[in-house]
């Protein structure tokens, strides 16, 4: 980062001045994101920690932490970044261009045609839909390596690359440029997004964190990082999301969908074909994660980005209390069937400040967020609310008190955000309501509401409680509360 502030004295200056800008302790320090050129390991971001034991297709330690960088940190940005190939090259000053790394999975062109004006013949609305685009409705006045192009269509899903579009792609002889060819001409850098369930925080999250990603695999300077773009949402159906607010944190401008550009030829200057919430080996939906390490700096920079941007005030300060936050849920199913009993025994604890929510679209999510700046442990049952690890304090402990016989899911998320995670251990302390009921698959344990042994749930929570109280960062706040009171 510090390469990036130095060569951005602007961003630099603007961080300096902001209240909430999470790097400034950085300014001034030899340090940077790890995929710049120049970038020495020493002084990179990210400090990946794998404490267990390697195993599986690692031979060392250094193995597995490397492992791990390349799967979900910034060598997965780094390896994105070399992948880079031209896959249609300019010919002259102001003709298109088109690069794009392995399978299509990101991609950035200049002065890029695209052909909407079939779109408003079109009686069905588009989701998920590979047919957007015929033969010849995108394209530029470049030379296009066909080959290469054919040959990284190799992945032709609605999620999983840009090549159900861009096998589309051809050479123009006439130039891309503000004119007569283009109904509506967009100047500023433009982000198309192909995105996932907007109803699930999970899922729709992945959208903005590979977005956030594709910034990184983008970066081209003071820039990179802007607000001043455009965002396209690839399907027809007009966009409403509880998340909607996490636009700001990418664009200033209302997202566009494709019903606003139906029926016109529009010329993008610079358009970004960011990666994909369900690529294979993708970040974070499909994540093949090592065994044994933790703590991605590119996870961490997105929590702490969002955070800024939304302008959520964080804890700098304790106040003694352990902070729980339990997940209510309304749903007819993965409820906690005794959890006034639970919530009792826990209030019996002065140490303990219990909040009950139900973070469902009736709340704010700026208003979630701020929740989660308070939250020491967060404990629900599986289900999409536990997304919200993402953006707790550093010190924090997700406790998913049932996971639902899909044990790997919020516990890879957890470490990739490096904070910790525990279940629960003792399935004869935990009551089924019943075998679950899933309409096509019969018995699903994500199908049925538990009850859970009050006792054993103290236990697991004393457990997180320790670990709060051992990291640092948890110890430091508190540390600035005892200064005052000394003070005083």
């Amino acid at each position: 980062m510090a390469l990036f502030f130095s060569n951005n004295p602007k961003v630099a200056e603007k961080c300096r001045i902001s209240p909430s800008c999470p790097y400034k302790e950085h300014l001034d320090k030899s340090v940077c994101w790890g995929y710049e050129k120049g970038c020495k390991e020493i002084d990179s971001y990210s400090r990946p920690s794998c404490p267990e034991d390697h195993r599986g297709w690692v031979r060392t330690k250094e193995e597995q932490v490397e492992t791990f960088y390349n799967q979900g940190d910034f060598g997965y940005i780094q390896e994105h970044i070399d992948q880079m190939a031209a896959y249609c090259e300019p010919q002259k000053k102001g003709d298109s261009s088109l690069q794009c790394s392995d399978s299509l999975r990101f991609c950035h062109g200049i002065n890029i045609y695209i052909d909407f004006r079939d779109l408003s013949e079109r009686k069905e609305p588009i989701r998920y839909s590979m047919d957007v685009l015929k033969d010849g409705q995108i394209g530029g006045r470049c030379k296009l390596n066909k080959e290469l192009l054919l040959k990284n269509c190799d992945q032709i899903s609605p999620l999983q690359s840009w090549g159900p579009e861009l096998r589309n792609f051809q050479e123009l002889t006439e130039s891309v440029k503000k004119g007569p060819m283009c109904d509506v001409w967009v100047e500023h850098p433009t982000y198309i997004m192909k995105i996932d369930a907007t109803v699930n925080m999970y899922h729709h999250f992945c959208d903005f964190f590979n977005l956030y990603a594709s910034q990184h695999v983008n970066s081209t300077g003071e820039a990179a990082f802007s607000v001043d773009n455009q965002i396209v949402i690839w399907e027809s159906y007009p966009y409403y999301s509880n998340f909607g607010v996490m636009w700001k944190v990418f664009s200033k401008r209302q997202p566009w969908t494709l019903s606003d550009l139906a029926g016109k030829r529009v010329c993008f200057k610079n358009v970004i074909f960011p990666l994909l919430p369900r690529m294979i080996f993708g970040l974070y939906y499909n994540t093949p994660l090592i065994w044994g390490c933790e703590k991605s700096g590119l996870f961490h920079a997105f929590s702490k980005h969002v955070v800024h941007r939304l302008n959520i005030p964080t804890r700098i300060i304790g106040d003694g209390k352990i902070h729980i936050t339990i997940l209510s849920r309304k749903t007819k199913h993965r409820r906690i069937l005794n959890e006034g009993k639970l919530i009792k025994a826990l209030k019996r604890n002065k140490e303990f400040l219990i909040r009950k929510v139900e973070f469902g679209h009736d709340m704010d999510f700026k208003e979630q967020l701020k929740q989660d700046q308070w939250t020491d442990i967060l404990i629900g049952v599986h289900g999409a609310g536990l997304t919200h690890l993402l953006f707790l304090p550093d010190w924090a402990v997700i406790f998913e008190i049932y996971n639902c016989g899909d044990p790997n899911c919020y516990k890879d998320l957890a470490r990739l955000r490096g904070i910790n995670y525990i279940t629960w251990e003792n399935e004869k302390k935990v009551v089924a309501e019943d075998e679950g009921h899933h309409p096509k698959l019969g018995a699903h344990e994500k199908f049925t509401s538990y009850e859970f042994d009050v006792k054993e749930f103290l236990r697991l929570v004393q457990q997180a409680v320790t670990l709060v109280k051992n990291h640092r960062a948890w110890q430091n706040i508190q540390e600035k509360l005892k200064t005052r009171h000394d003070e005083l």
